[in-house]
Protein backbone atom coordinates (compact mmCIF):
# COMPACT_ATOMS: atom_id res chain seq x y z
CA UNK A 1 0.00 0.00 0.00
CA UNK A 2 1.30 3.29 -0.78
CA UNK A 3 -0.20 6.72 -0.61
CA UNK A 4 0.60 9.04 -3.41
CA UNK A 5 -1.81 11.88 -2.76
CA UNK A 6 -2.51 13.31 0.75
CA UNK A 7 -6.00 12.78 2.13
CA UNK A 8 -8.70 15.13 2.29
CA UNK A 9 -8.81 17.32 5.25
CA UNK A 10 -10.68 15.60 8.06
CA UNK A 11 -13.86 17.37 8.94
CA UNK A 12 -17.78 16.55 9.05
CA UNK A 13 -18.11 16.99 5.50
CA UNK A 14 -14.80 14.72 4.86
CA UNK A 15 -16.26 11.92 7.21
CA UNK A 16 -19.88 12.29 5.65
CA UNK A 17 -18.42 11.52 2.15
CA UNK A 18 -18.80 7.74 0.93
CA UNK A 19 -15.41 6.10 0.57
CA UNK A 20 -15.05 3.97 -2.78
CA UNK A 21 -12.12 1.42 -3.80
CA UNK A 22 -11.13 1.06 -7.93
CA UNK A 23 -9.62 -2.00 -8.85
CA UNK A 24 -7.77 -0.99 -11.53
CA UNK A 25 -7.58 2.13 -11.58
CA UNK A 26 -4.60 3.39 -13.84
CA UNK A 27 -6.82 1.76 -16.92
CA UNK A 28 -8.85 3.52 -20.08
CA UNK A 29 -12.14 3.27 -18.04
CA UNK A 30 -10.89 2.82 -14.27
CA UNK A 31 -9.74 6.47 -14.59
CA UNK A 32 -12.24 7.65 -15.71
CA UNK A 33 -14.24 6.38 -12.85
CA UNK A 34 -12.03 7.30 -10.56
CA UNK A 35 -12.08 11.12 -11.68
CA UNK A 36 -16.02 10.75 -11.94
CA UNK A 37 -16.35 9.15 -8.18
CA UNK A 38 -13.90 12.28 -6.79
CA UNK A 39 -15.71 15.20 -8.27
CA UNK A 40 -18.66 13.85 -7.18
CA UNK A 41 -17.09 14.55 -3.37
CA UNK A 42 -16.20 10.67 -2.79
CA UNK A 43 -12.94 9.47 -1.22
CA UNK A 44 -11.31 7.37 -3.64
CA UNK A 45 -8.57 5.02 -3.25
CA UNK A 46 -7.13 3.89 -6.38
CA UNK A 47 -5.91 0.31 -6.85
CA UNK A 48 -3.75 -1.14 -9.21
CA UNK A 49 -0.47 -3.13 -10.37
CA UNK A 50 1.65 0.04 -10.00
CA UNK A 51 0.30 2.06 -7.27
CA UNK A 52 0.47 5.19 -9.58
CA UNK A 53 -1.95 7.77 -8.76
CA UNK A 54 -4.53 8.94 -10.92
CA UNK A 55 -7.02 12.39 -11.24
CA UNK A 56 -9.84 11.88 -8.90
CA UNK A 57 -8.57 9.73 -6.09
CA UNK A 58 -7.48 11.00 -2.33
CA UNK A 59 -5.27 7.71 -1.89
CA UNK A 60 -3.15 5.24 -4.53
CA UNK A 61 -1.92 1.87 -3.52
CA UNK A 62 -0.61 -1.23 -5.26
CA UNK A 63 -2.48 -4.00 -5.41
CA UNK A 64 -1.74 -7.64 -6.48
CA UNK A 65 -4.49 -10.14 -5.73
CA UNK A 66 -2.24 -13.32 -7.28
CA UNK A 67 -1.04 -14.37 -3.91
CA UNK A 68 -3.60 -16.62 -1.39
CA UNK A 69 -2.98 -14.44 1.30
CA UNK A 70 -3.81 -11.20 -0.77
CA UNK A 71 -7.87 -11.63 -0.16
CA UNK A 72 -7.61 -11.54 3.10
CA UNK A 73 -5.58 -8.74 3.23
CA UNK A 74 -7.58 -6.57 0.80
CA UNK A 75 -10.70 -7.14 2.83
CA UNK A 76 -8.86 -5.88 6.01
CA UNK A 77 -8.11 -3.49 4.38
CA UNK A 78 -11.54 -2.11 3.17
CA UNK A 79 -12.54 -2.42 6.36
CA UNK A 80 -9.50 -0.38 8.37
CA UNK A 81 -9.92 2.38 5.00
CA UNK A 82 -13.93 2.29 5.49
CA UNK A 83 -15.14 1.64 2.55
CA UNK A 84 -18.53 1.26 1.21
CA UNK A 85 -18.11 0.44 -2.29
CA UNK A 86 -15.99 -1.22 -4.56
CA UNK A 87 -15.49 -0.89 -8.18
CA UNK A 88 -13.86 -3.82 -10.49
CA UNK A 89 -12.29 -2.32 -13.72
CA UNK A 90 -9.57 -4.28 -13.98
CA UNK A 91 -9.52 -6.92 -16.51
CA UNK A 92 -7.53 -8.28 -19.71
CA UNK A 93 -8.85 -7.42 -22.89
CA UNK A 94 -7.75 -8.38 -26.71
CA UNK A 95 -4.35 -9.26 -27.69
CA UNK A 96 -3.26 -12.01 -24.51
CA UNK A 97 -3.06 -15.36 -24.16
CA UNK A 98 -6.32 -17.54 -23.09
CA UNK A 99 -4.70 -18.20 -20.11
CA UNK A 100 -3.96 -14.60 -19.37
CA UNK A 101 -7.73 -14.19 -20.05
CA UNK A 102 -8.82 -16.74 -17.33
CA UNK A 103 -6.01 -15.21 -14.82
CA UNK A 104 -7.79 -11.78 -15.01
CA UNK A 105 -11.02 -12.10 -16.09
CA UNK A 106 -12.06 -15.08 -14.03
CA UNK A 107 -9.39 -16.00 -11.11
CA UNK A 108 -8.79 -12.43 -10.14
CA UNK A 109 -12.47 -11.92 -10.03
CA UNK A 110 -13.00 -14.97 -7.72
CA UNK A 111 -10.42 -14.04 -5.31
CA UNK A 112 -11.71 -10.34 -4.78
CA UNK A 113 -15.64 -11.64 -4.30
CA UNK A 114 -13.80 -13.35 -1.24
CA UNK A 115 -12.33 -10.47 0.03
CA UNK A 116 -15.45 -8.16 -0.22
CA UNK A 117 -17.44 -11.52 1.13
CA UNK A 118 -14.44 -11.57 3.98
CA UNK A 119 -15.20 -7.95 5.23
CA UNK A 120 -17.20 -6.88 8.47
CA UNK A 121 -18.61 -3.47 6.63
CA UNK A 122 -20.04 -5.97 3.25
CA UNK A 123 -19.04 -2.98 0.93
CA UNK A 124 -21.00 -3.20 -2.31
CA UNK A 125 -19.03 -4.90 -5.19
CA UNK A 126 -19.94 -2.83 -8.69
CA UNK A 127 -18.63 -5.55 -11.34
CA UNK A 128 -17.88 -4.52 -14.63
CA UNK A 129 -18.74 -7.14 -17.29
CA UNK A 130 -18.96 -6.72 -21.18
CA UNK A 131 -21.20 -6.98 -23.59
CA UNK A 132 -19.23 -9.54 -25.57
CA UNK A 133 -20.45 -12.25 -23.00
CA UNK A 134 -23.88 -12.67 -24.68
CA UNK A 135 -22.23 -13.59 -28.49
CA UNK A 136 -23.86 -13.44 -31.55
CA UNK A 137 -27.54 -12.03 -31.84
CA UNK A 138 -29.96 -12.04 -34.74
CA UNK A 139 -29.34 -8.66 -36.14
CA UNK A 140 -31.92 -6.00 -35.57
CA UNK A 141 -32.73 -7.78 -31.84
CA UNK A 142 -32.38 -5.85 -28.63
CA UNK A 143 -30.33 -7.44 -25.76
CA UNK A 144 -32.12 -7.50 -22.06
CA UNK A 145 -30.44 -8.76 -19.20
CA UNK A 146 -32.54 -12.52 -19.34
CA UNK A 147 -31.06 -13.39 -23.15
CA UNK A 148 -29.13 -16.46 -21.98
CA UNK A 149 -25.65 -15.32 -23.03
CA UNK A 150 -23.34 -17.59 -25.70
CA UNK A 151 -19.90 -15.92 -26.02
CA UNK A 152 -18.24 -16.85 -28.96
CA UNK A 153 -14.87 -15.56 -28.35
CA UNK A 154 -11.99 -16.58 -25.16
CA UNK A 155 -12.75 -12.90 -24.07
CA UNK A 156 -16.45 -13.07 -24.04
CA UNK A 157 -16.20 -16.39 -22.42
CA UNK A 158 -14.08 -15.26 -19.93
CA UNK A 159 -15.92 -12.38 -19.06
CA UNK A 160 -18.99 -14.33 -18.60
CA UNK A 161 -17.13 -16.35 -16.53
CA UNK A 162 -15.93 -13.77 -14.15
CA UNK A 163 -19.72 -12.47 -14.24
CA UNK A 164 -20.71 -15.55 -13.01
CA UNK A 165 -18.59 -15.83 -10.09
CA UNK A 166 -20.11 -12.20 -8.98
CA UNK A 167 -23.87 -12.91 -9.19
CA UNK A 168 -23.62 -16.46 -7.74
CA UNK A 169 -22.01 -15.06 -5.30
CA UNK A 170 -24.51 -12.63 -5.12
CA UNK A 171 -27.42 -14.89 -4.82
CA UNK A 172 -25.87 -17.00 -1.94
CA UNK A 173 -25.78 -13.61 -0.28
CA UNK A 174 -21.95 -13.14 0.21
CA UNK A 175 -21.94 -9.90 -0.90
CA UNK A 176 -23.75 -7.01 -2.49
CA UNK A 177 -22.95 -7.10 -5.86
CA UNK A 178 -24.34 -5.78 -9.03
CA UNK A 179 -22.86 -6.68 -12.63
CA UNK A 180 -23.17 -3.87 -15.49
CA UNK A 181 -22.87 -5.71 -18.90
CA UNK A 182 -21.16 -2.53 -20.75
CA UNK A 183 -21.19 -2.43 -24.49
CA UNK A 184 -17.93 -1.36 -26.37
CA UNK A 185 -16.23 2.03 -24.91
CA UNK A 186 -14.61 4.56 -26.63
CA UNK A 187 -14.18 8.49 -25.78
CA UNK A 188 -11.56 10.65 -24.47
CA UNK A 189 -7.87 8.36 -24.34
CA UNK A 190 -9.33 5.52 -25.39
CA UNK A 191 -6.81 2.95 -25.84
CA UNK A 192 -4.76 1.92 -29.20
CA UNK A 193 -5.78 -1.48 -28.91
CA UNK A 194 -9.79 -0.51 -29.10
CA UNK A 195 -11.16 0.18 -33.10
CA UNK A 196 -12.20 3.91 -32.60
CA UNK A 197 -8.58 4.30 -30.70
CA UNK A 198 -6.47 3.10 -33.20
CA UNK A 199 -7.68 4.70 -35.93
CA UNK A 200 -7.69 8.16 -33.69
CA UNK A 201 -4.16 7.64 -33.12
CA UNK A 202 -3.45 6.52 -36.36
CA UNK A 203 -5.05 9.97 -37.61
CA UNK A 204 -2.61 12.02 -35.82
CA UNK A 205 0.55 9.55 -36.71
CA UNK A 206 -0.55 10.51 -40.56
CA UNK A 207 -0.72 13.83 -39.98
CA UNK A 208 2.50 14.51 -38.12
CA UNK A 209 4.09 12.91 -41.15
CA UNK A 210 2.45 14.63 -43.77
CA UNK A 211 3.72 18.07 -41.36
CA UNK A 212 7.31 16.52 -41.41
CA UNK A 213 7.24 15.43 -45.49
CA UNK A 214 7.87 11.56 -44.51
CA UNK A 215 5.95 8.45 -45.46
CA UNK A 216 2.73 8.14 -44.04
CA UNK A 217 1.38 4.75 -42.77
CA UNK A 218 -1.52 2.57 -43.95
CA UNK A 219 -4.28 1.77 -41.57
CA UNK A 220 -5.73 -2.15 -42.80
CA UNK A 221 -8.69 -3.48 -40.92
CA UNK A 222 -11.10 -6.56 -41.36
CA UNK A 223 -13.90 -5.55 -42.97
CA UNK A 224 -15.85 -3.52 -41.38
CA UNK A 225 -19.12 -4.92 -41.59
CA UNK A 226 -21.04 -5.24 -37.87
CA UNK A 227 -23.24 -2.97 -36.14
CA UNK A 228 -22.18 -2.41 -32.59
CA UNK A 229 -23.25 -0.20 -30.15
CA UNK A 230 -20.84 2.11 -28.40
CA UNK A 231 -21.02 4.10 -24.97
CA UNK A 232 -18.49 7.08 -23.61
CA UNK A 233 -16.38 5.77 -21.12
CA UNK A 234 -17.84 9.08 -18.97
CA UNK A 235 -21.38 8.06 -19.32
CA UNK A 236 -19.87 4.26 -18.43
CA UNK A 237 -18.26 5.90 -14.67
CA UNK A 238 -21.21 7.93 -14.38
CA UNK A 239 -23.15 4.57 -14.29
CA UNK A 240 -20.71 3.20 -11.84
CA UNK A 241 -21.39 5.73 -9.69
CA UNK A 242 -25.05 4.99 -9.58
CA UNK A 243 -24.41 1.36 -9.24
CA UNK A 244 -22.09 2.02 -6.39
CA UNK A 245 -24.80 4.06 -4.32
CA UNK A 246 -28.35 2.91 -5.45
CA UNK A 247 -30.99 1.00 -3.72
CA UNK A 248 -31.36 -2.39 -5.27
CA UNK A 249 -33.35 -5.09 -4.21
CA UNK A 250 -31.95 -8.09 -2.82
CA UNK A 251 -30.24 -10.53 -5.42
CA UNK A 252 -32.77 -13.45 -5.30
CA UNK A 253 -31.97 -17.32 -5.51
CA UNK A 254 -33.90 -18.32 -8.09
CA UNK A 255 -31.84 -15.58 -10.64
CA UNK A 256 -29.95 -12.20 -11.02
CA UNK A 257 -33.20 -10.30 -11.18
CA UNK A 258 -31.73 -6.45 -10.71
CA UNK A 259 -28.39 -7.21 -10.12
CA UNK A 260 -27.48 -7.47 -13.90
CA UNK A 261 -27.69 -4.30 -15.44
CA UNK A 262 -26.37 -3.35 -19.19
CA UNK A 263 -24.27 -0.37 -20.46
CA UNK A 264 -25.08 1.50 -23.38
CA UNK A 265 -26.55 3.47 -25.85
CA UNK A 266 -29.01 1.45 -27.36
CA UNK A 267 -28.43 2.17 -30.15
CA UNK A 268 -26.55 -0.29 -32.87
CA UNK A 269 -24.22 2.02 -34.77
CA UNK A 270 -23.18 1.07 -38.48
CA UNK A 271 -19.16 0.76 -37.66
CA UNK A 272 -18.22 1.87 -41.17
CA UNK A 273 -19.66 4.99 -41.23
CA UNK A 274 -18.86 5.38 -37.54
CA UNK A 275 -15.09 5.38 -39.09
CA UNK A 276 -16.03 7.48 -41.48
CA UNK A 277 -16.86 10.50 -39.29
CA UNK A 278 -14.49 10.15 -37.18
CA UNK A 279 -12.07 10.63 -40.13
CA UNK A 280 -14.27 13.29 -41.19
CA UNK A 281 -14.00 14.72 -37.76
CA UNK A 282 -10.31 14.81 -37.87
CA UNK A 283 -9.71 16.84 -40.93
CA UNK A 284 -7.10 14.43 -41.82
CA UNK A 285 -8.05 12.94 -44.92
CA UNK A 286 -6.86 9.47 -44.84
CA UNK A 287 -8.01 6.05 -46.42
CA UNK A 288 -8.72 2.69 -44.54
CA UNK A 289 -7.81 -0.69 -46.57
CA UNK A 290 -10.80 -3.28 -45.47
CA UNK A 291 -8.78 -6.95 -45.21
CA UNK A 292 -10.26 -10.17 -44.29
CA UNK A 293 -8.94 -11.70 -40.76
CA UNK A 294 -9.34 -14.67 -39.65
CA UNK A 295 -8.41 -13.92 -36.16
CA UNK A 296 -11.70 -14.82 -34.80
CA UNK A 297 -11.44 -12.40 -31.85
CA UNK A 298 -14.60 -9.59 -32.78
CA UNK A 299 -15.63 -9.97 -36.94
CA UNK A 300 -17.94 -12.94 -35.57
CA UNK A 301 -20.19 -10.73 -33.91
CA UNK A 302 -22.45 -9.00 -36.53
CA UNK A 303 -24.74 -7.18 -34.42
CA UNK A 304 -25.16 -5.56 -30.81
CA UNK A 305 -27.74 -3.08 -29.57
CA UNK A 306 -28.28 -3.76 -25.67
CA UNK A 307 -31.77 -2.76 -23.93
CA UNK A 308 -30.96 -0.16 -21.62
CA UNK A 309 -34.36 0.42 -19.92
CA UNK A 310 -33.41 -1.88 -16.51
CA UNK A 311 -30.42 1.00 -16.09
CA UNK A 312 -33.04 4.05 -16.20
CA UNK A 313 -35.38 2.64 -13.50
CA UNK A 314 -32.96 1.18 -10.99
CA UNK A 315 -29.92 3.65 -11.63
CA UNK A 316 -31.69 6.71 -13.41
CA UNK A 317 -28.65 6.31 -15.83
CA UNK A 318 -29.08 6.94 -18.83
CA UNK A 319 -25.65 7.82 -21.66
CA UNK A 320 -25.55 12.09 -21.89
CA UNK A 321 -22.81 12.67 -24.27
CA UNK A 322 -23.50 12.54 -28.12
CA UNK A 323 -21.55 10.95 -30.94
CA UNK A 324 -19.55 13.91 -32.05
CA UNK A 325 -18.93 15.15 -28.52
CA UNK A 326 -17.66 11.28 -27.33
CA UNK A 327 -15.69 11.59 -31.24
CA UNK A 328 -14.09 15.05 -31.38
CA UNK A 329 -12.95 14.28 -27.46
CA UNK A 330 -11.29 11.28 -28.32
CA UNK A 331 -9.29 12.75 -31.74
CA UNK A 332 -8.51 15.79 -29.15
CA UNK A 333 -6.69 13.23 -26.46
CA UNK A 334 -5.01 11.10 -29.44
CA UNK A 335 -3.56 14.34 -31.21
CA UNK A 336 -2.44 15.97 -27.90
CA UNK A 337 1.31 15.84 -27.44
CA UNK A 338 2.21 12.78 -25.21
CA UNK A 339 2.52 13.52 -21.37
CA UNK A 340 5.62 13.41 -19.56
CA UNK A 341 6.00 9.93 -17.64
CA UNK A 342 4.49 9.76 -14.46
CA UNK A 343 6.88 9.68 -11.35
CA UNK A 344 7.10 5.91 -9.08
CA UNK A 345 4.99 6.09 -6.53
CA UNK A 346 6.63 5.43 -3.51
CA UNK A 347 7.01 2.03 -2.08
CA UNK A 348 5.70 1.54 1.08
CA UNK A 349 3.59 -1.60 2.31
CA UNK A 350 3.86 -2.38 -1.31
CA UNK A 351 3.68 -6.25 0.04
CA UNK A 352 0.47 -5.43 1.07
CA UNK A 353 -1.43 -6.28 -1.89
CA UNK A 354 1.44 -6.23 -6.49
CA UNK A 355 1.84 -8.35 -10.28
CA UNK A 356 -1.64 -9.83 -11.81
CA UNK A 357 -3.80 -6.66 -12.56
CA UNK A 358 -3.75 -5.71 -16.36
CA UNK A 359 -5.83 -2.89 -15.89
CA UNK A 360 -8.06 -2.36 -18.98
CA UNK A 361 -11.57 -2.95 -20.00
Amino acid sequence: MSENAPSHTAGPEAQAAPTFAVLGATGFVGRHVCRALGASGARVIGLSRSGTSVPGTTTSMRADLGEPAAPARLAALLDEEGVDAVVNAAGAVWGVSDDQLHDVNVELTRRLVDAVAATDRAPRLVHLGSVHEYGQVPHGAGITEDRTPRPVNPYGRSKLLGTEVVLRAARQGLVDAVVLRIVNVYGPNAPRGSLLGMIAHHLAEVGRCRRAGAPEPVLRLAPLRAHRDFVDVRDVADAVGAAARAPLPPAGPAGDGQRLINIGRGTALDVRRLVDRLIELSGVEASVVEERSDDGLRGDVEWQQVDIARARELLRWRPRRDLDESLRDLLASAFAPAPPPAAAPAPALAQALSPALAPAL
